[in-house]
């Protein structure tokens, strides 16, 4: 009797480690791969991507890997990885064109893919972004409620950013020629940096002895063209956007007086919703293949609900 009793003992112990070792390998694995940081914005979707999987990861509902590169050839090799370590989905969020083949070759093995921001040309993947056009829309909105409507705008595109400087102007310019066509909109091309904000700015203020609003498309233009503002001793100025989603802007935000700083998120934190959809899809769940995330706008009002004191990244 102690030897059978011994046995079921032992069968219950195998069974045990085996679903233990079942539910281990069901767990879905996730690779993010991005680029090699470039920009604060790419620093800050990266960080976000790694801290929601790994919260996921320790609440036992997924394992993860994150990759970076710094070209299409190397995220191409790293995708490969990903795929001999059997990864069931992958969230890609390159910051190069020429992606296809190896997302096409991913999709043909079974693969999720869900990009983050840009567009690949292969049918079957899953898109999640923010909106540029709707950015420069509200953007637009906010600095005509602050100006007058015969006022001034100095706007900082970024030719070099292709469709997303496009987009966010198309969606200003379009907007300003229908709610105030007074204003005259006065372009100077700049860079996604403090640096560039800084400098080109302190060249424009030179320039223009009048300005009423700044149309910054970028969180961290902003930063800089602030700084040049101040350093000029300028108080002309009563508006300037932004966008992206930078910390340090936030609380910028949040202290300056005497101008009123606005920022039109596009938020890194979009990225946790890449994660979102590729789990939804491996649960079996219809899922739109392009979720576009609305545009808010984050001003003194509410920019206290947005700015994460652990995050010194962006």
């Amino acid at each position: 009797m102690k030897k059978i009793l011994a046995l079921v003992l032992a069968l219950c112990m195998c069974l045990g480690m085996v679903a233990t070792t079942a539910l281990a390998d069901n767990l879905p694995k996730i690779a993010f791969l991005g680029p090699v940081v470039t920009h604060g914005w790419v620093s800050g979707v990266t960080y976000n991507a790694e801290q929601y999987l790994t919260q996921l990861a320790n609440e036992g509902k997924l394992e993860f890997k994150v990759y970076t590169s710094t070209n299409a050839d190397e995220m191409t090799s790293q995708m490969d990885e990903a795929m001999l370590w059997g990864c069931d989905a992958m969230i890609l969020a390159p910051q190069w064109t020429g992606m296809e083949i190896p997302v096409q070759a991913a999709v043909n093995e079974g693969i999720v893919i869900v990009n983050f921001d840009i567009d690949i040309a292969v049918d079957g993947v899953y898109k999640v972004t923010g909106d540029n056009y709707s950015m420069g829309v509200e953007s637009a909105k906010y600095i005509v409620e602050r100006v007058p409507a015969d006022g001034t705008v100095i706007a900082l595109p970024v030719p070099t950013s292709g469709s997303v400087s496009e987009l966010r102007m198309a969606g200003f310019n379009d907007t300003i020629k229908e709610i105030a066509p007074n204003l005259t909109v006065i372009e100077y091309a700049t860079m996604f940096t403090r640096d560039a904000g800084l400098t080109d700015m302190a060249d424009i203020l030179v320039k223009n002895g009048k300005i009423d609003a700044v149309f910054s498309l970028d969180d961290e233009t902003s930063i800089g063209a602030l700084q040049a503002i101040a350093d000029a001793g300028r108080t002309d100025i009563k508006a300037i956007t932004g966008g992206g989603g930078c910390q340090d802007y936030f609380n910028i935000i949040a202290a300056t007086e005497g101008i009123d700083a606005c920022s039109a998120l596009y938020s890194p934190l979009m990225v946790k919703d890449c994660v979102d959809v590729a789990l939804a899809v491996l649960n079996g769940e219809t899922v739109e293949a392009v979720k576009v995330i609305p545009t808010t706008i984050v001003d003194k009002t509410n920019v206290g609900e947005f700015i994460d004191p652990n995050n010194t990244v962006y």
